[in-house]
């Protein structure tokens, strides 16, 4: 039996996993929706609901708001994004008592038949959804189309 143990190991040790958990809630954070493998989802949902409540907090109770501020960042490791969790998300859910998270599931993966799920926030920003992921390459950047660029090679 399996008493006392609140979390799934994930086949990961501590500080991987403790990684992977500030990376995704990062990711969530930012995005407000990302796909993910449904046990990850689930370790995922009750780690970035607790930096929401802890944003909740902060914006009620000025005295300890530099102490949450710190925990925030100490566990997402991202000072922007705790950012906007203080800023943001706290306004957002300030009448909502808890649940800002959902997680949906996503059928199987193809490769190897896991079961996947989209977490999202509840009351996202759908313009949120893969903003600043990266170096978009645009046509300006290349003297010709990437296609005559590969028959030419």
């Amino acid at each position: 039996m399996k008493h006392r143990i609140k979390q799934r190991k994930l086949n990961r040790t501590t500080s991987h996993r403790k990684a992977m958990l500030a990376n995704m809630a990062t990711a969530l954070i930012k995005h407000e929706q990302i796909k993910t493998t449904l046990p990850k989802a689930k370790e995922l949902r009750p780690y970035v609901e607790k930096l929401i409540t802890m944003g909740k907090h902060a914006a009620a109770n000025p005295e300890k708001a530099v102490a949450k501020r710190r925990q925030v960042v100490s566990k997402m490791r991202d000072q922007e994004q705790s950012r906007k969790i203080f800023d943001v998300l706290a306004e957002r859910y300030a009448d909502r008592p808890g649940g800002y998270v959902r997680v949906l599931k996503a059928g199987f993966r193809y490769g190897d038949a896991a079961p996947m799920a989209i977490v999202e926030l509840v009351d996202r920003d759908v313009d949120a959804k893969g903003q600043d992921s990266g170096p978009v390459p645009t046509f300006d950047e290349y003297d010709e189309p990437v296609s005559e660029q590969v028959a030419a090679g």
